[in-house]
């Protein structure tokens, strides 16, 4: 009787859990059957779930009515500083916060944590005026300034660091190493799934950030690949079926992405749990 009651529960988390993820896929779905429809198709009403002819055409059309090449430029490059900069920065204070001792420790994280409750939209206008004052209006620097210190890679590094048995640094200490050196050495490296992790956060936040690009640059081949896809959205009419296909065209590095680290970053967001 046991036996089956438990069965019946295993069913159920895997009936909720298979709809959650069907559910999931059916904008992305709805996504690719778009791409391959007729203007037309695409604004009927009632929708049609399949298009008459696939039109594989609009991939070719919306790559030639766009400078993707330099919209691919831009985003990588954005990514990898930001991904170089947030890791670094994040590394060191997380781990000046979870292991060093000194006045008004818990203070400065506590401001750290509020920064991660106010709405991002309120630092738009101070983060434009200094890249103004700096001179770096669109340009690629722009585009980075924002994303090399992550609040949000503190805290979740901070975690790990907590985590890992204070003995390490003690047999560190004996054997001679800095302060410098039992972080480098010994520290992040064990820190290896959350740095992995938080460099796929920090990919996806940037691949995706439309808000900011659209503010700081004016030039269509100084944008990265979410905000350049923005000008597809017409004022009066849009190109849904061209629409989708840019936005499959921009979504594959992401999925690959996701796909080959898929097992650190779910390690990742697991051990942001761990207490000291």
């Amino acid at each position: 009787m046991q036996f089956k009651t438990s069965t019946k529960k295993h069913l159920a988390v895997h009936a909720a859990l298979i709809l959650g993820a069907v559910t999931m896929l059916v904008p992305f779905l709805w996504m690719v059957i778009t791409s391959l429809k007729t203007l037309a198709e695409s604004t009927m009403v009632p929708p049609t779930l399949w298009p008459e002819t696939l039109q594989w055409s609009n991939y070719a059309d919306v790559w030639n009515s766009l400078p993707f090449a330099a919209f691919y430029a831009n985003t990588f490059g954005m990514i990898l500083f930001r991904v170089i900069g947030s890791v670094f920065f994040s590394a060191t204070a997380a781990y000046a916060f979870a292991r060093i001792e000194f006045p008004g420790r818990n203070v400065l994280f506590g401001l750290v944590l509020v920064t991660m409750m106010i709405p991002g939209q309120l630092f738009l206008i101070p983060q434009y005026e200094i890249v103004a004052r700096l001179g770096a209006v669109d340009s690629l620097f722009a585009l980075v300034l924002p994303g090399i210190v992550s609040a949000f890679g503190t805290f979740l590094l901070r975690q790990f660091f907590l985590g890992i048995p204070k003995e390490l640094e003690e047999a560190a200490v004996l054997d001679g190493c800095s302060r410098w050196q039992i972080f480098w050495h010994v520290m992040l490296p064990l820190t290896r799934s959350g740095l992995i992790a938080l460099s796929i956060f920090t990919a996806l936040f940037a691949w995706k950030d439309l808000m900011w690009p659209l503010i700081v640059n004016t030039s269509l081949d100084k944008m990265p690949l979410a905000s350049g896809l923005a000008s597809l959205q017409g004022q009066y009419s849009t190109n849904f079926p061209q629409l989708m296909a840019g936005s499959m065209i921009a979504i594959w590095p992401m999925l690959i992405l996701f796909v080959l680290f898929q097992k650190q970053f779910i390690q990742g967001v697991a051990g942001t749990g761990s207490k000291n």
